[in-house]
């Protein structure tokens, strides 16, 4: 059975002696008057935030909220968010990272598995109410004492204005900083929830190790669109290494570019996240605003491979860097750098951002391939999990003797050492035997002057075992198969990795966290399949 090192990772400075809610406190002590974040019209300083957090944290003790506690927050990106979420880093209490997507079977769920004593969310967001998750959370949960809400606008829920207690006596000892400080949903559409536990000294040092990859200082400002409570948000380095940064956090209850770009220019972001499909619809809406964007320094992208393509349109359209980002909230984060030439950004995912990451690729026996070779992507570190929580069955086959976690992603080695992600196992097509990545061919069928962009998934098929579906996007233009199939000849695409489906759709389906929904697809390619067959 392995053993994770502490004392090799706090030796190494890799793991530091303060929580999450210490560290806060640090780095408002060191820039007590500077914004720490803006949520709206509220502009919060560094000493607001801390004396806030004190708060908050003294009227859930006061509540009955205790250390070890489970919280399950599900609130948009709001100031209410940082506050409750660090207030909880600061009692020890645990926070249960729901996201805003997430409806009453998600969250109902998330409960049953981490037994939560309170439930923090708010009304309304956009067009979803959160009324009907709390009257489903109110009967068949007996641990689940409080119900809290940002602006008290559901009846019989605490409004959480009214835990505040100013001049706050603080009586609490801080959590130890290898305890668990957060709880996060791992990725996936369906099935049974899987909950991600983080140490304080591992979120932090996760935190701090992806700032330093991105030069992050205190005149940094990260605009957060993408779900706050995602991990791409958190800590890569998202709201906590902007905070341990000295730097400004801007919240945004929207992704659209007409707000986004509009509080680019007004709070001179320099940085913020997106996953491929959101970068594109920037890149569209570039061309047309006129906004002054020019205090950008980075744009990360994530969450899913980004196409070269796209990728290599970033800096003209932006006058900025591209940092192209594969992350797992179980670990192990890959960055380029903001001095790597447009080759390796376009086309790898850099480096680990810890010199402590240990990757391997392998084969199905799990045997290390050459450099060049295409396996999957194993990871251990200061900050990678040893297992999911309360999932033994899962952790079983998650994480392996010698403790590495199995990513369930396919890579590569390339550009002395740097990583390239192909996909994922569990998208990877298998065809009459033949095993496709979907990336390859996406990545082809985008440069199709006729398409705009595409998805590649399987579908069951009875002589195939699973057959190649293409789904394009076009702007109105006739694309056939063996059109398609005359292209990919001419750009070297082996036969057996051709579509044998093609379909259109005018907008992706997508996941909570804007991801291409390729399960959805795959269930939307069988349908019309066998509907075309009757």
């Amino acid at each position: 059975m392995y053993i994770v090192p502490e004392e090799t990772y706090i030796a190494s400075g890799y793991w530091q002696p303060y929580s999450l809610g210490e560290e806060l406190r640090r780095s408002a002590e060191r820039h007590a008057d500077r914004i720490a974040v803006v949520s709206g019209e509220r502009r919060v300083t560094y000493r607001e935030l801390d004396q806030l957090v004190d708060e908050y944290a003294a009227g859930m003790i006061e509540l009955g909220i205790r250390p070890g506690d489970r919280v399950l927050l599900q609130l948009p990106n709001r100031l209410a968010f940082v506050l409750t979420a660090f207030a909880l880093f600061r009692l020890g209490a645990i926070p249960i990272m729901g996201l805003p997507a997430n409806r009453e079977a998600d969250i109902a769920a998330l409960c049953r598995l981490a037994e939560p004593v309170a439930y923090i969310t708010t009304d309304k967001y956009g067009s979803t109410e959160y009324r009907s998750i709390v009257e489903t959370l109110s009967s068949g949960h007996p641990y689940l004492k409080y119900f809290i809400t940002d602006n008290g606008g559901i009846e019989d829920t605490i409004p959480l204005e009214s835990l505040r207690r100013p001049d706050p006596v603080i009586n609490w000892v801080p959590p130890h900083f290898t305890e668990t400080a957060v709880l996060l949903l791992s990725g996936g559409t369906t099935g049974t929830p899987k909950l991600i536990p983080r140490r304080h000294t591992d979120y932090v040092y996760n935190a701090r190790a992806a700032a330093k990859r991105c030069r992050l200082d205190e005149d940094s400002a990260y605009l957060v669109v993408l779900p706050v409570a995602h991990n791409f948000s958190l800590s890569s380095p998202g709201i906590i290494g902007t905070l341990l940064s000295g730097g400004k956090v801007v919240l945004s209850e929207s992704a659209g570019s007409d707000t986004a770009f509009d509080l680019i220019e007004r709070e001179k972001i320099t940085f913020t996240a997106l996953v491929p499909a959101l970068l594109g619809l920037w890149l569209e809406a570039r061309e047309w605003e006129e906004a002054d964007l020019s205090s950008l320094v980075f744009i990360e992208a994530g969450g899913s491979a980004v196409d070269p393509g796209m990728a290599a349109r970033v800096e003209a359209a932006f006058n900025c860097k591209l940092v192209n980002v594969f992350g797992t909230a179980e670990g192990l984060i890959c960055m380029t750098s903001l001095d790597d030439d447009e080759d390796v950004i376009c086309n790898t995912q850099g480096y680990p951002i810890s010199p402590a990451d240990e990757v391997r690729i392998v084969d199905a026996e799990d045997r290390d391939v050459p450099p060049g070779e295409a396996g999957e992507l194993l990871s251990r570190g200061p900050y990678t999990i040893q297992g999911y929580y309360r999932a033994p069955e899962v952790n079983r086959h998650a994480v392996t003797s010698d403790g590495y976690y199995r990513t369930g992603d396919i890579a590569r080695f390339v550009h002395d050492g740097r990583i390239q992600v192909c996909g994922r196992i569990k998208e990877q097509i298998n065809r009459a035997g033949e095993k496709i990545a979907p990336v390859e061919v996406e990545t082809v069928l985008r440069t199709h002057p006729l398409i705009t962009d595409a998805a590649v998934v399987g579908a069951k098929d009875e002589a195939l075992g699973e057959r190649i579906c293409a789904w394009i996007m076009t702007d109105g233009a006739e694309v056939t198969l063996a059109s398609l199939y005359v292209f990919l000849e001419e750009n070297g695409v082996a036969r057996f990795k051709y579509p044998d489906q093609l379909e259109r759709l005018d907008a992706w389906p997508v996941t909570s966290v804007g991801k291409v929904d390729k399960r959805k697809l795959s269930t939307m390619a069988e349908e019309r399949y066998v509907r075309r067959d009757v």
